[in-house]
């Protein structure tokens, strides 16, 4: 009798000290991909450099905020733009986030923020660095890197805005 109590408090122990495993989810993802009209891009956030900026970019890809919107102003050798709901670098999304500067290093593939002269203007709107944009590090909040699909970026079409631009179709939390 006591054998088999002994087993059953026994058991009973075992399932309760056994931790359920936490299933990763697409929410906490630490990646973003983008679908365009040129091919996909693959952004890796960086929480622990930006975490108020990667947590308010996951709500809006949540959100489907950025489906349809064009890269509104690409330069050759500096970078695309991408993020304004109005498609003319004037909209957001309504929220304004406090800078998080870092010395994090601005080079090709880097995705930060875009502000007016306001370092607490940024909303909604982002870009991607190719060459040229060392000056802009501890100025602009980077928030994440393109760890695939740079060439789907530099095939973007060029303007201020491009005469037929080219757009996320869908941007999604996670490698798709």
């Amino acid at each position: 009798m006591f054998k088999k109590l002994f087993i059953i408090i026994l058991g009973i122990m075992c399932i309760t000290m056994v931790k359920p495993i936490k299933k990763a989810t697409a929410s906490s993802s630490k990646f973003i991909t983008i679908q365009t009209t040129k091919g996909k891009i693959v952004i890796e956030t960086l929480p622990k450099i930006a975490p108020n900026h990667v947590k308010r970019i996951k709500e809006l890809v949540k959100q489907r905020f950025y489906d349809g919107i064009i890269f509104h102003r690409v330069i050759v050798g500096f970078m695309a733009q991408t993020g304004d709901p109005e498609g003319n670098g004037t909209g957001g999304s309504g929220k304004n986030l406090k800078a998080e500067f870092s010395d994090y290093e601005y080079k090709y593939g880097t995705v930060g923020m875009a502000r007016s002269m306001n370092p607490d203007s940024a909303d909604s709107q982002f870009f991607i660095c190719y060459d040229g944009c060392g000056h802009l590090t501890g100025q602009y909040t980077v928030w994440g890197q393109v760890i695939s699909g740079m060439d789907t970026v530099e095939s973007l079409e060029i303007g201020e805005p491009p005469s037929n631009p080219d757009k996320m179709i869908s941007v999604r939390l996670g490698k798709k």
